[in-house]
């Protein structure tokens, strides 16, 4: 195969600029990084223990201690199924991401924003694509999705093997418009994946609904290990990008090139020219499953808040028609709660938080970070100017705009603009030294959030009336604007250590 990643091919590209735009080239990329990828030639069992080598070695996030940020990785012998390789943790890293972005890692909120202004459509490709190179037909004999996906099971409680990357692309029965989004996806037998909807928070849930109510199926393609842009701006949601908009002109803004889609071969309906593998198939009306129906374990995944999800009794049903994959094709996942989430969930939060703050107030909010505690859903620091006495007031409604912008939002810090706002201990001696907790804490009870987090629930409080609401607070740690004169930090001399250490300061 012309592609096929190998390391003597790697090292001949040392010292050239790589181009990314699958996969491929972004580990190629990560490769030239030090202490940014790692590759393994132990074999490895995709059920559980491949996610818990990676707990140690990368994962980070809200997973269970002990875990640590660390590098990506490539497993190269996957127990039973042999000459695929899976690749885990790639952007389970703000510089990684940076830099398969091309931008700094505290401008990437900023970026993101200006892409979803200036987005770039897909465009329909004519002749063979990668991602078709070897095609397996559930008509076949022998076709067993098990076999042909080395999708992980991440823990021993899992309800079985998930897809965790799957870029879902579907179009709404009426208007024809499309939309990519990660779900869900446990494989459930030799042609069945089961997909769950967060009811009201997914455009293609929205799809499958209509189709029902018209009594059709939706075709859907499910591309694997595609451009990290692809990934990163799939998971904008209104309202940032509103019904009809299409996440993938947001990776084509980002690249300043479209995103090349084709035809799927059983259904009608588009892939990922260049993904690793796609599935095709669709979802079906009137259909439902229990997710752990294979295991009954009771549970499902791994998910964001660091907590194992239950499983569900009403996921929706994929029929599987066809598996396309490119030539020794890599598997890509991640874990639920890792820091691979955040950057998939935060970043497009902060962007989404950083538009709707700076059209309503230019200039006054210098940066968004939506931390790994909050697993990059449920917490940001807003870092906010005051630059005249009638700015006081306006950081706590920025901190209302940003509820506004992205609903799942629980808790927000606001910090001056002399504390770094992707340091968290800065932002807890910000809180330390000038908050107090009578005066500067804001409550907004009663309001939707999400339903993965365990104390959003009316058994933990009675003031909470459904599964999912929550009290919203917000953490008030700026200085008044009057009293800016008696919390100026120490001024240190300003120097190039360099001179002294010989390393440029990051």
């Amino acid at each position: 195969m012309t592609e096929k990643m190998t390391r003597a091919k790697i090292k001949t590209e040392t010292t050239e600029k790589i181009k990314v735009r699958d996969l491929r080239s972004a580990l190629r990329r990560l490769e030239h990084m030090p202490g940014q990828l790692l590759e393994t030639n132990v074999e490895v069992d995709p059920s559980a223990e491949l996610s818990g080598v990676y707990r140690y070695v990368g994962a980070g996030g809200t997973v269970k201690r002990p875990t640590k940020e660390g590098p990506a990785m490539i497993f190269n012998h996957v127990k039973g199924h042999p000459g695929k390789r899976v690749a885990i943790g790639v952007l389970a890293s703000r510089k990684r991401v940076a830099a398969l972005l091309d931008t700094e890692p505290e401008n990437l909120g900023k970026l993101l924003w200006k892409s979803v202004d200036h987005p770039v459509p897909p465009v329909l490709i004519k002749g063979p694509a990668l991602c078709q190179q070897v095609v397996h037909r559930a008509d076949e004999p022998g076709f067993d999705l098990a076999k042909l996906v080395p999708a992980p099971t991440n823990t021993p409680d899992d309800a079985g093997p998930y897809i965790t990357l799957g870029m879902c692309y579907a179009a709404h029965p009426d208007t024809g418009a499309s939309d990519v989004t990660i779900h869900r996806l446990c494989i459930q037998g030799k042609d069945e994946l089961s997909i769950f909807f967060t009811p009201g928070a997914r455009h293609i849930g929205a799809m499958a609904e209509r189709a029902e109510e018209l009594g059709q199926k939706l075709p859907i393609s499910i591309s694997i290990g595609v451009d990290p842009a692809i990934e990163i701006g799939s998971c904008f949601e209104p309202p940032t990008t509103p019904f009809g908009y299409d996440e993938l002109a947001v990776a084509g803004a980002l690249r300043k090139e479209p995103v090349e889609l084709c035809n799927c071969l059983t259904v009608e309906q588009r892939a990922i020219a260049n993904a690793e593998y796609v599935i095709e198939g669709e979802v079906l009306p009137h259909v439902r499953i229990k997710e752990d129906q294979n295991s009954h374990t009771g549970y499902a995944m791994p998910e964001f808040p660091g907590y194992t999800g239950p499983a569900s009794e009403n996921c929706w049903l994929i029929k599987v028609k066809a598996v396309t994959h490119r030539e020794d094709p890599i598997m890509q996942t991640c874990i639920g709660p890792s820091e691979e989430h955040v950057s998939m969930a935060g970043i497009p939060t902060e962007a989404s938080i950083y538009g709707m703050v700076e059209k309503a107030m230019p200039g006054k909010l210098r940066n968004v970070y939506c931390s790994s505690a909050g697993g990059g859903k449920y917490m940001a620091v807003l870092q906010f100017q005051k630059k005249t006495a009638s700015d006081e007031g306006r950081q706590r409604q920025a901190a209302l705009l940003a509820f506004s912008a992205f609903s799942e939002l629980k808790h927000i810090f606001l910090v001056d603009e002399d504390v770094d706002c992707f340091d968290m201990d800065d932002v807890l001696w910000a809180m330390n030294t000038r908050f107090q907790g009578d005066r500067d804490i804001i409550t907004i009870p009663g309001v939707r959030c999400h339903p993965l987090d365990p104390s959003n629930s009316p058994s933990y409080s009675a003031s909470i009336l459904d599964q999912g609401i929550a009290c919203k607070t917000i953490f008030d740690c700026t200085v008044p604007f009057s009293q800016k004169d008696r919390f100026v930090r120490a001024r240190f001399l300003e120097v190039d250590a360099e001179k002294w250490t010989g390393q440029r300061e990051k």
